[in-house]
């Protein structure tokens, strides 16, 4: 067999089982329709039998044969463990793209303040910024490295502990300065709170429930305010003035130092449950790539 002319043709063959056609499948390879024809038809040439039943009309113009059909699990997963072995090769370079998952939120409020040092640092890495509320698969992504919130615990990934926080309320700084408005935590319940969605049931993520309860304040409906499913937005609406919300220390850190947000009765702790971690697949902890970023993570981190 002539593998790089056939490793082709079954590339083409693949993509048009699983479109059930070859206009579909030319647009997932970036081809004309009339090339993975032409690419199916010299596999079939080769092994001399058809792959396909073909309809001039009807919804599916390309149906499998029955032994294209008993291949096909096995083509897919060679073509798949080739596509890892090629992004292994990739990955074992210090240049290239470094694929990085993060949250909208903390990719504002803490990482891209940030990565002008990284690049300083790793001026021949391009970093790939994936922002996603989800978590992501890292292999059929082709993700390198993530920040996640959470408790430390995601299957098939190691996960570094970054950064643990505190939660504790904030507001603007025209609204801190009222006089006698507030003066000890029951007064927040007279304000309009702002609630965090963005990880709403998750367990452990921190609630004002938690934050009263710990202050003391117990006894009171705190489901009514603004809520909000971006954690950025959430102090974005603390610093315009429309509430008080309950910030977590990592995400409010420049915020409070630039003056835009005034932290509410410092005296009280409270620690969150969740912490920030640095996620990967562990075979590839060594990669020059993601080890630099990580050690970067790390670093910034204690800063």
């Amino acid at each position: 067999m002539n593998a790089p002319v056939q490793l082709n043709a079954l590339r083409a063959f693949e993509a048009s089982a699983r479109h059930q056609s070859f206009s579909a499948a030319a647009a997932e390879l970036h081809v004309t329709p009339a090339a993975v024809g032409q690419l199916v038809r010299s596999l079939e040439d080769w092994l001399g039998t058809p792959l396909f039943h073909r309809a001039s009309s009807g919804r599916a113009r390309l149906v499998a044969t029955p032994t294209a059909e008993r291949a096909l699990p096995d083509i897919r997963a060679g073509l798949d463990r080739l596509a890892l072995g090629w992004q292994r090769l990739q990955e074992g370079s210090a240049n290239g793209v470094l694929t990085v998952t993060v949250s909208p939120a903390f990719a504002a409020k803490w990482l891209l303040p940030r990565i002008d040092r990284f690049q300083s640092a790793w001026p021949d890495t391009d970093v790939l910024l994936d922002t996603n509320h989800k978590p992501v698969d890292f292999v059929a992504q082709h993700v390198d490295i993530g920040v996640r919130y959470g408790a430390g615990h995601w299957p098939g990934l190691t996960a570094d502990k970054l950064m643990d926080e505190e939660i504790y309320p904030v507001c603007a700084p025209a609204l801190a300065g009222q006089r006698g408005r507030l003066r000890q935590p029951a007064d927040l319940v007279r304000e309009t709170l702002i609630h965090d969605l963005s990880m709403d049931g998750h367990a452990g993520f921190p609630t004002w429930d938690v934050w009263l309860d710990k202050a003391g304040v117990t006894g009171t409906a705190t489901a009514r305010g603004l809520r909000i499913n971006n954690s950025a937005a959430v102090l974005q609406a603390a610093a315009e003035g429309h509430g008080i919300a309950l910030a977590r220390s990592v995400m409010a850190r420049d915020d409070l130092a630039a003056g835009r947000l005034v932290r509410l009765f410092p005296h009280i702790a409270v620690a969150s449950a969740l912490a920030y971690y640095a996620v990967y697949r562990p075979e590839c902890a060594s990669l020059p790539r993601l080890a630099a970023f990580r050690d970067w993570l790390m670093q910034e981190a204690r800063g």
